[in-house]
Formats: structure tokens, sequence, C-alpha cells
């Protein structure tokens, strides 16, 4: 069966019999192509480095073992990062990540259609910036060019990566792939890591992103197709509803908690979640959100100085390469990028 056919029968719901699936995923022809999406960028990295100079066979090695079935996923490298926020993320072996990107490849397009068009992270031509801007415009016309008051209901899951149950997460895979082997497959890759017995996904995995979208969809599909609220916004794990009348948003937060909590294990972070007039400036993503304007949080400002002053504190004492804190710079620049930010833009320059 080609390829087109493959995806066709996806796509139009029912999943596949037989292998088909499985046999895109690890078919020598998808591996390569992985290798070159996921080298991208990544060609000073020492394990990328050591993965290309055995790359053949090392490819050829992997797709044996996806085909007689012996593949292992390896164990996991944790490490820190600002973005900009302290972050924990595990790292797998290089050729596990090329395996995850050739599972991403595959399966992002015949999942991506059946999201919703307000599900912004980890999806093309989608994105953070998409999804502030999508709620300004919500608001905006929900408020009749600010001449109404709007009321926004904000939610935060509480650690969600941390808490995605492995159980839920493959038997809503399942209901589209019919494909025991890949089934199989991606069992191996969520069983790889836990936080807790058969909990949590990894933030360093590119399938990561995918198995957060194909989870939190089933909070998406209640909320847009079943109780038919219009304005609202998901970006990862944070999202919003929009409403002229609080006393709606009100009754919504229980049932949305009890959904969570019922269906898929999951809890709002009690501490993030909030009713706020959008001229009073809504907190989504980084920025707060005003009708005319976007500003960086205060304590986003207060961590990203912080940590620039850390940083060209340690590269005097060559604790850090200029590189690494070029990279740190460039990334917190990018915070000020969509919003009024001249002031914390000369500080985060000058590192002071």
């Amino acid at each position: 069966m080609n390829n087109r056919i493959v995806t066709r029968k996806l796509l139009l719901g029912g999943g596949l019999n037989g292998h088909d699936l499985y046999n895109k995923i690890i078919a020598l022809e998808n591996l390569f192509s992985a290798w070159t999406e996921f080298k991208r960028g990544k060609l000073k990295k020492q394990d990328i480095i050591d993965l290309s100079v055995i790359l053949e066979e090392s490819i050829f090695d992997l797709n044996q073992r996806l085909k007689d079935g012996s593949y292992k996923h390896s164990a996991y490298k944790d490490f820190y990062i600002y973005d900009p926020k302290l972050r924990h993320i595990h790292k797998a072996e290089a050729i596990d990540r090329l395996l995850h990107q050739a599972i991403f490849q595959i399966l992002q397009p015949l999942y991506d259609r059946q999201f919703i068009f307000d599900s912004y992270s980890s999806r093309l031509n989608k994105g953070v910036h998409k999804a502030r801007a999508r709620f300004h415009k919500l608001a905006w016309r929900l408020s009749r060019n600010n001449t109404r008051t709007v009321w926004v209901l904000k939610c935060d899951i509480r650690k969600f990566f941390d808490s995605v149950d492995h159980r839920i997460l493959l038997a809503i895979l399942a209901r589209k792939i019919k494909d025991e082997k890949v089934l199989g497959l991606l069992a191996e890759i969520i069983s790889s890591f836990e936080t807790s017995p058969d909990k949590g996904i990894p933030l360093g995995n590119l399938t990561s992103q995918l198995f957060s979208n194909v989870y939190l969809n089933e909070l998406d599909q209640e909320i847009k197709r079943k109780w038919r609220i219009k304005n609202y916004v998901r970006y990862a794990d944070d999202f919003l509803i929009l409403d002229t009348d609080r006393a709606k948003l009100e009754e919504l937060l229980p049932m949305i908690a009890d959904f969570l909590s019922t269906n898929l294990k999951l809890s709002l972070h009690p501490d993030k979640v909030f009713i706020q007039r959008f001229a009073k400036g809504v907190d989504f993503l980084g920025n707060v959100t005003y009708p005319h304007h976007q500003i960086l949080r205060t304590k986003t400002k207060k961590r990203v100085l912080k940590k620039m002053k850390k940083l060209k504190k340690e590269l005097k004492m060559e604790k850090v390469s200029a590189e690494y804190v070029y990279q740190a710079q460039a990334s917190f620049l990018g915070l000020t990028k969509y919003c009024r930010g001249r002031e914390i833009e000369k500080k985060i320059k000058s590192g002071l």
C-alpha cells in the first residue's frame, strides 16, 4: 500500500489494519528523512557528531531492531534549562530521538486534522505569539472594540507533563491507531519514562509534544464540541475562555475541574486559575495582554535580569562559555519582541 493511500485512510478515520502504518514509520526512507530534520541546528552537538560518523550503520541497525521487535528505548540524561524559567529536561540517546522524529513526522499530520483550530502548541503555523494574537482578537471582537466588558477565565493544569496517565494516553491513541505494532512501539516510548508509577512524559521528547496535544484534545473537544464554547484558546497546559458574563465562567470552572479529574486524572493549579477583566490585563503565556498593548510580566522581568546578572559574573569567572551566555541572551531578547519592552531589552543586552 503506498504512502498516499495509508495517509488517506487514517485521515478519514478508522485507522489501519495490519502493519501498514508501522512499516511506514520504520521504513529506511522515513528514518533517513527523519535524520535530515532531526540534525537541523544540532550539528555542533557532540552526540549528533558521534551519530553522524556511524549514521548508516546506526539507522540500518535501528531498522532491523524495529523489524524483529528487539528495539528497547534507552535511559535518559537529565539537565535544567532556562526557558526563561527553570525547566527539568530529560534527554534520550540520539538514535532514540531520531526515532521520535520518524514517528512524529508520520503521526503528527494524521492527528493534526482532528485538533481544534485554537490549539496552538507544537503545531505547524501556530505557536505562542499566534496564541496571544488569537486571544486578543477574540477579546477585542467580543468587547465590540472595547465598548463592553469581557471576562477571561484563565486556567493552568498542575504539573501536566508529570501527571499524564500512561494507560489513558495509550487508550486515546488506540482509538485512532489500529496497528498493534505501532501501539507497541508507542507503549515502549511512553513507558521509558515515569515520574511516578505509570505517570509522566518527558519534556525533552519530540513525541511528548504530540502526546500532550492528543491527551488534551479530549478537553478541547469537550469544551468546543459538547459544551459549545466559542471563545477558547489553548497553548499546551494553559488555556483561556472568554465571555461577557462572569457568572457563566464561574459555572464552567467546576465543570472543567471535574472533566479533567474524571477523564484525564489531571487537576487545575490552585494558584494559577483566575477570572479577570480583559481591560485590566490578562497574564497569558509570559505576557500581560491589554486591549491596546502587551507587556512582559513583572515576575518574568525580574527572573530574566537576575539570570543575566548571574551569567555575566559566571562568564568573568570562566564558569560558562560566551556562546552559552549569548544563547541565553538571545532567548531572553526573544521575549521582548512582541511587547513593550525597550527598557528591559537594554538591560538584557548590557547584562545589568
